[in-house]
């Protein structure tokens, strides 16, 4: 239905959404449908021109882009939640909160950003480099920036004419959708990122604060369309309702609690994502400072003592003895001085 208004005669020929009729109502978006291919196979060009390099792609994140970030769009355009979201208002308000939430996360996940610059060429990757940090990029994904604009997406779908509107007039619901999937990613994907495009002060610690901080303000849409008194797209609602449809103030709860519901439970895994990421960046700093220790700290470069003149110790300390740095205690343990 997405791309047409629903008629009063295809509502009432919808059946009542059971789990079965849940699971095997399908359609067709073909601006959706067109999206997914085009960003599919964008990706596996990318995977392929790597792998032809002699380099490897992991292949979780291959199936994080294509199953949880692709698969998300299938079905929140595709499935029985665009066949109903036309008539009840809970299939709209979760398919709203898996394109802003979820889809960006599994698309962030596929690391499309670092395989862009990979498979690219040195010239290319260069402009692409440019392109994740130019002013206007660089503002836009700012995190209080890209946090209020989320925030600022979802209040007004839902509490502007934009929601409404966007149920009668095919082309606008599908810009809705695009709509939600951008500011979504505009958060998502840089916090998740390889690639440098957020200031350097968002370190991992406080890219895990952000994203706690995140999960608070995507609770809000949620509590409020829960709690809102008066009905969101109600005249619509009201007129599109099947017999079989609950009360629609009844609706609009069920679906602020599914927003509510979902934004907390995808704030779990993306925290983790983050505190994975932290983890093996600290693992990899490691390796990186072992090799180099291994390069540099040879006897000539480091001696057991200094001595004076006479042969005897030298009464100054060796700096790596006194200085309680990162590279220090690891030449103090590598000597086994404690």
């Amino acid at each position: 239905m997405a791309g047409h208004p629903v008629t009063v005669l295809s509502a009432g020929q919808l059946a009542e959404p059971t789990l079965g009729h849940l699971l095997s109502s399908w359609q067709v978006d073909v601006p959706a449908l067109l999206l997914v291919l085009a960003l599919g196979a964008l990706y596996g060009w990318g995977v392929l021109r790597v792998r032809r390099r002699g380099a490897s792609w992991p292949l979780a994140r291959l199936a994080a882009f294509a199953f949880l970030g692709l698969g998300t769009l299938i079905v929140a355009t595709m499935s029985a939640l665009a066949v109903y979201d036309h008539v009840l208002f809970w299939p709209a308000a979760v398919q709203n909160v898996l394109l802003d939430l979820v889809a960006p996360l599994g698309l962030a996940l596929g690391d499309p950003l670092r395989l862009a610059v990979e498979a690219l060429e040195e010239d290319s990757a260069g402009r692409v480099r440019r392109a994740m940090t130019g002013k206007v990029v660089r503002v836009l994904t700012f995190p209080l920036v890209s946090t209020a604009l989320v925030l600022a997406t979802e209040l007004t779908v839902y509490f502007t004419p934009y929601f409404a509107t966007a149920l009668r007039v095919g082309w606008l619901h599908e810009l809705l959708y695009l709509h939600l999937l951008l500011a979504g990613c505009l958060f998502v994907v840089p916090v998740l990122t390889r690639e440098q495009t957020l200031p350097a002060w968002c370190t991992h610690p406080v890219r895990a604060a952000l994203v706690f901080v995140d999960g608070v303000v995507d609770a809000v849409p949620g509590l409020v369309v829960m709690t809102h008194g008066t009905l969101i797209a109600g005249a619509w609602y009201l007129h599109h309702a099947p017999s079989w449809a609950p009360d629609v103030q009844r609706d609009q709860q069920l679906g602020g609690g599914a927003m509510l519901a979902l934004a907390e439970l995808v704030a779990l895994p993306f925290l983790l994502a983050i505190l994975v990421a932290w983890a093996r960046t600290e693992r990899a700093q490691a390796v990186a400072l072992d090799r180099r220790l291994d390069r540099e700290l040879t006897p000539a470069a480091v001696p057991a003592a200094d001595t004076g003149e006479a042969g005897s110790p030298d009464l100054v300390r060796p700096w790596w003895e006194t200085e309680h740095t990162e590279v220090a205690a690891r030449i103090r343990g590598r000597r086994g001085t404690g």
